[in-house]
């Protein structure tokens, strides 16, 4: 079997530069890092992790709590996260939820157990003072903050503002925004916010409508959308609080004779891969993910270093034109 010796040999480097590779410690160049991994691929050798949990009271490993792992946006948080832990030697234990709070506790204690070096929770019911308890650093990424935990957002306020502005420069006239789920205050909430504070300076009639977290669980939409449609039938622009339901207002207006953009301009949130494989492809507000996923794991790393990290921060979202709207000067 390998030991550290042979692998700093075969890499050309010291063993204490393997040991603070192996256990995250140090500034460590990208370079070396690669070339020690290279090294413990080559000749097979497997970090005795149970043994350096011991030693550092944390293993190797960040866990994800996510309500949804199959929707569109969860997908792409899950693997820009994985890809952001892998860069700095950490490995993933994912937890879907599926809002249920008797499971998220379970996925707490599991993770309790598994000492783990940090959490990134995506889901609404955790309670995370016992991993405060436990000096487990925690990462709320688009969650409600809380004086214990790191938050790590998207300007949702502002994403919402875009929309409503981006809808009436394409002259729309009364707008519907489908929002977030009902009883249930997340971040995401302020894109409606957003939205109607430019809708009332502006003078443009509007209306916010939230789903129940029955629709939310299973990501079917449409009959939701018909019944809108159906009741409010001037609705000329959409801003949707995701990709997802963007796509189901295509669907639903091609079966009711209503065309997207030409009778109703369509603005959705995330801007994840579902947004480009529609005909057509969705305008959407780009919601940062892959920066969001690298704070979340780099905020992790600092805590565990005892290094300050801010308790909260927000990045900046755009505005992505596609095909479901066109500006005013261009119909």
């Amino acid at each position: 079997m390998a030991t550290l010796k042979d692998i700093a040999q075969r890499a050309g480097v010291t063993a204490t530069t393997v040991s603070r590779v192996i256990n995250n410690r140090g500034y460590i160049s990208e370079g070396t890092r690669k070339k020690v991994y290279a090294a413990m691929e080559e000749m097979h050798y497997q970090p005795n992790e149970l043994a350096r949990a011991f030693s550092k009271q944390y293993t190797n490993t960040i866990g994800l709590i996510v309500p949804h792992i199959s929707h569109p946006f969860f997908t792409k948080v899950i693997s820009n996260i994985e890809s952001s832990a892998a860069e700095k030697g950490f490995k993933l234990l994912l937890c879907n939820s599926k809002e249920q709070p008797e499971k998220e506790q379970d996925y707490l204690d599991m993770c309790m157990s598994n000492r783990v070096a940090g959490i990134v929770l995506c889901s609404k019911y955790v309670q995370t003072r016992e991993f405060r308890k436990m000096n487990i650093p925690v990462v709320n990424l688009e969650r409600g903050e809380d004086d214990d935990t790191i938050s790590v957002q998207c300007d949702n306020y502002q994403g919402g503002k875009l929309a409503a502005e981006h809808l009436i420069a394409c002259g729309c006239k009364n707008l519907l925004h489908f929002g977030g789920v009902a009883g249930k205050d997340m971040p995401a909430d302020r894109r409606a916010d957003g939205f109607s504070d430019v809708c009332k300076r502006a003078g443009i009639p509007y209306r916010i409508l939230v789903s129940d977290r029955l629709l939310y669980g299973s990501m079917h939409y449409e009959d939701f959308i018909r019944r809108a449609l159906q009741e409010f039938p001037d609705v000329d622009g959409i801003f949707a609080s995701s990709d997802l339901i963007a796509s189901q207002v295509i669907q639903v207006g091609a079966q009711m004779g209503k065309r997207v953009p030409e009778d109703i301009q369509l603005v959705g949130f995330d801007d994840v891969m579902i947004s480009t494989v529609t005909t057509p492809q969705i305008t959407t507000i780009h919601q940062p993910v892959e920066e969001m996923a690298e704070l979340c794991v780099e905020y992790i790393t600092k805590s565990l270093k005892n290094e300050p990290v801010p308790q909260k921060i927000v990045l900046p979202v755009r505005l992505v034109q596609r095909g479901t709207t066109v500006l005013k000067t261009k119909i």
